[in-house]
C-alpha cells in the first residue's frame, strides 16, 4: 500500500543513532522523511552526501531531513557519524511497512541504476581506501534490494509530497526537494 499525497501519518517520536528523539511530523517544520537502504550503502551514501553539503539550505527551506536505514542500531551508528541530520535505524522494516517501502530485484537490475552504482561503488571503494569510511556488511540487515522512497510531510501529519523509487538510485535530489518545500502551503508548518 503507497502513500499518496493528503493521507495523513499519525504523530510519533524517532529515537536517532546519531542525536536526539524527533517528532514526526514537526509541529514547526516541514519533515523530508527518506527510506534508504542498508548502512554502508554506496549509493545512499553518494546520495545522502549531496543533501549533507546543502544542508543549511535544506534548514532555510524549514524543512528536518530524516533518513531511515534497515540496519540496526549498531550498525547504522558505524556509518552516521557525520550526518548533520537525523538516522534513525528499523532493522524489522517496521515503517517500510507502514509506508510501503518495499524491496525487488529491480533496485539493482535496472539499468537506469548501473551508472550510479559505478560511481557510488568507485567512491565508497575510494573512502574506504583513505579510511574515512567503513565498508558495508557483506550480508547487510534487510538485504541489498531495497527501493528507496521520499516523503514531504507537512506540520499537520498530511502527506505533501511521495516518491516510490523504481530502483535503488530513484530518489529525490536536494532541487527536488526544495522545489517541492517552496510549493508546500503555509498551513503546513513552513517558517
Amino acid at each position: 500500500m503507497h502513500l499518496a499525497p493528503g493521507s495523513d501519518i499519525p504523530p510519533r517520536e524517532l529515537t536517532p543513532v546519531n542525536g536526539p528523539p524527533v517528532r514526526v511530523p514537526d509541529p514547526g517544520r516541514l519533515v523530508h522523511l527518506q527510506f534508504r537502504r542498508f548502512a554502508g550503502c554506496p549509493i545512499c551514501n553518494l546520495h545522502l552526501r549531496s543533501f549533507t553539503v546543502r544542508h543549511a539550505e535544506i534548514e532555510a527551506a524549514g524543512v528536518r531531513e530524516v533518513v531511515v536505514f534497515h540496519s540496526s542500531a549498531r550498525e547504522l551508528r558505524e556509518h552516521v557519524g557525520g550526518l548533520p541530520y537525523a538516522a534513525v535505524a528499523d532493522p524489522e522494516k517496521r515503517l517500510y511497512a507502514e509506508f510501503g517501502v518495499e524491496s525487488a530485484r529491480r533496485a539493482l537490475l535496472d539499468p537506469r541504476a548501473w551508472w550510479t552504482i559505478l560511481r557510488a561503488v568507485a567512491a565508497g571503494t575510494w573512502q574506504v581506501a583513505r579510511g574515512r569510511a567503513r565498508a558495508p556488511k557483506a550480508r547487510p540487515d534487510g538485504g541489498r534490494l531495497g527501493l528507496p522512497a521520499d516523503f514531504l510531510i507537512g506540520a499537520d501529519g498530511r502527506v505533501l509530497a511521495a516518491g516510490y523509487g523504481e530502483h535503488a538510485a530513484d530518489h529525490w535530489s536536494v532541487d527536488d526537494l526544495l522545489d517541492l518545500a517552496a510549493q508546500a502551503p503555509a498551513a503546513s508548518g513552513r517558517r
